[in-house]
């Protein structure tokens, strides 16, 4: 089955891309956009620069809807990383921490150098259970975790997140969407999730330099509690900006970065975002199926049914050169090499990986 949506793509037809994990492809409809924009951006008789607020503004909105988050409660960022920063900044210093051992970096790193009491969870096919464990032993304030991991494609059990926030109302669960969001339906208000946090260059497929905050009204009000108590507005030096505002915005966003990720999500929608969903997980589930077969998947993701779009082919990660010389994009991760599927692929490009894995990989 051809991709529907491979025709938006500039894609050689010598290249199979699979590293959507490390960074998205950008529609042709998009940039073109980004080159018409950035041209009108820089003419010295231009009138973007005073519509700067405008602009971001209806990004906001549009990640709003998109995702189903509270009015006013999405705030924009350079990347994940700089967005979780602050939010760690924010948060109070005597919270305990639950993480996930090997997480991605730029989540625990962070979270450990912040100086909060933490603790591990063990991350096997039995994710779920050991959250459970250390929830009645350790007791944090906060769970935070990636949704999907970028070395294995682990994905939470998303209902379990649900389940959890019934249980124990008062966690504070955070999740890195980064290797999520774009990959499947997702609504913000029911997921669980008290913020979700994502860049917008791998599966969102909107290019560097832009990156989301969603949060609800209970986190919002708990971080930088102190501050916001004490905070009064300069003569409104900040226009009416809140403490939230201020630490995850504190200085110009680029509104030809946040404007790539507006018109992908306004083409996704274009799209119906719920088929292309539809098609990416029917091509997901074939991968599967033909990766298992062959045993080339690790346990913990054999085991598991939660599966995302990431794959990490049990092969000697010395194949890397051979499988890009065959023109598979890809990447050595971990004990083997991650591919990932989006959208813009089809059974075609499945069936050339396989192909290249049965008759020349050692």
């Amino acid at each position: 089955m051809n991709s529907p949506y491979s025709k938006y793509f500039d894609i050689d037809e010598a290249t199979t891309y699979l590293t959507t994990p490390g960074s998205g492809l950008l529609s042709r409809e998009t940039k073109q956009w980004r080159t018409q924009r950035d041209q009108a951006f820089h003419e010295s008789n231009t009138s973007l620069r005073e519509q700067q607020g405008a602009m971001l503004d209806s990004c906001r909105n549009t990640l709003e809807q998109f995702f189903n988050c509270p009015r006013g409660n999405v705030f924009l960022s350079s990347c994940f990383s700089f967005a979780f920063n602050a939010l760690l900044a924010g948060l109070p210093k005597h919270y305990k921490v639950l993480l996930l051992d090997n997480d991605y970096p730029s989540v625990n790193f962070p979270t450990i150098i912040s100086g909060f009491e933490h603790s591990f969870v063990n991350m096997d096919e039995q994710l779920e259970a050991n959250i459970l464990d250390a929830m009645a032993t350790f007791r944090p304030n906060v769970l935070i975790l990636s949704i999907v991991q970028y070395i294995s494609g682990l994905k939470i059990d998303l209902s379990f997140i649900q389940e959890l926030k019934h249980q124990h109302p008062d966690l504070l669960i955070i999740g890195d969407g980064t290797q999520f969001l774009g990959t499947d339906l997702f609504d913000f208000n029911s997921s669980g999730f008290d913020a979700v946090l994502s860049s917008g260059y791998k599966w969102l497929m909107a290019g560097f330099g832009n990156g989301f905050i969603l949060l609800n009204d209970r986190l919002k009000e708990i971080l930088y509690a102190d501050i916001q108590r004490n905070y009064s507005y300069l003569d409104n030096q900040w226009m009416n900006k809140s403490v939230v505002q201020l630490c995850f915005e504190p200085g110009h966003l680029d509104t030809l970065a946040h404007g790539t990720l507006q018109q992908s999500l306004l083409q996704l929608e274009q799209w119906g975002y719920a088929e292309t969903v539809l098609y990416t997980q029917n091509l997901v589930t074939q991968a599967r199926a033909e990766l298992v077969s062959r045993g080339l998947l690790l346990d913990l993701i054999i085991n598991r049914r939660p599966q995302s779009n990431i794959f990490n082919i049990q092969i000697d990660p010395k194949n890397f050169q051979l499988l890009m010389d065959e023109g598979i994009k890809c990447f050595p991760r971990g004990s083997g090499i991650r591919v990932g599927f989006h959208l813009y692929n089809d059974h075609a490009d499945l069936e050339k990986l396989l192909y290249i894995i049965d008759t020349k990989v050692n």
